[in-house]
């Protein structure tokens, strides 16, 4: 997999992680390191019986920024359950989980979650992290499995050209894309890169994943409208669906 940022990160391994200096506390912001939080999130995903196989992290140069993903054990076929991770020391934004999916062939990361840890950095915050973690992982297991359902169903949705170019109208109406993309989002949608299938909601929703590219990983909050777009457009009647596949 390769973490594609847009932010002007660079991919580091953990190792060079733990090795980025935390910057000095102060009476009212107290950074948490980077790593501390990828270990704590780790340590909890183990915790609730999920298993992570593959890491990748990366930081803005000045090191003060930083976006992570971890995938997770799945029986899924062609995706993988994604853990998606923020943190910044200079207040750019709170801590981030985000939970979603990423495709094997094109490592297109969405996400179906996304959780912010909403508390300034402070003593207590970082007293408190394992908790708040805790309590975002908790319910994994069954957000796993709604994710599973989502996908099934779009699989499953067979797209006419008219609905498709509705539903990207929507998602440039939404800011999901900007009208700059909507080129880009078609040529995929006619012309694929990667095998998704026929013309599905599926290869729809992986059309646009391609083109934001890395601002996913950046801006999780974008797939939750990506979403809302996808399920709307899976719910008008001029979208056909596979019997076999809507009985997954």
């Amino acid at each position: 997999m390769t973490l594609m940022l847009h932010a002007g990160a660079s991919p580091l391994d953990y190792d060079g992680l733990r090795q980025l200096e935390t910057p000095e506390a102060t009476s009212t912001h107290v950074p948490i390191p980077h790593h501390r939080l990828v270990d704590v999130v780790r340590l909890t995903l183990g915790f609730y019986g999920h298993t992570v196989e593959e890491e990748h992290h990366g930081v803005t140069p000045d090191g003060m920024r930083y976006f992570g993903v971890l995938s997770l054990r799945s029986t899924y076929g062609d995706y993988t359950d994604t853990v998606g991770l923020r943190n910044s020391h200079d207040k750019t934004f709170p801590i981030g989980i985000s939970f979603g999916s990423r495709v094997f062939v094109c490592d297109n990361l969405a996400f179906i979650a996304d959780h912010v840890v909403r508390r300034k950095h402070t003593a207590q915050a970082k007293r408190d992290l394992p908790g708040l973690v805790g309590d975002l992982i908790e319910p994994l297991a069954d957000q796993r499995e709604a994710q599973h359902r989502v996908i099934s169903r779009y699989r499953a949705a067979n797209l006419s050209q008219s609905l498709v170019d509705h539903a990207v109208l929507e998602l440039y109406r939404a800011e999901v894309i900007t009208v700059t993309r909507i080129a880009a989002v078609m040529e995929r949608w006619e012309n694929p890169p990667h095998d998704w299938g026929v013309k599905t909601a599926w290869r729809l929703f992986n059309c646009v994943t391609h083109a934001l590219e890395g601002r996913i990983a950046e801006q999780p909050a974008l797939t939750s409208r990506l979403h809302d777009v996808i399920d709307a457009t899976c719910l008008n009647g001029n979208a056909t669906v596979s019997a076999e596949l809507a009985a997954q």
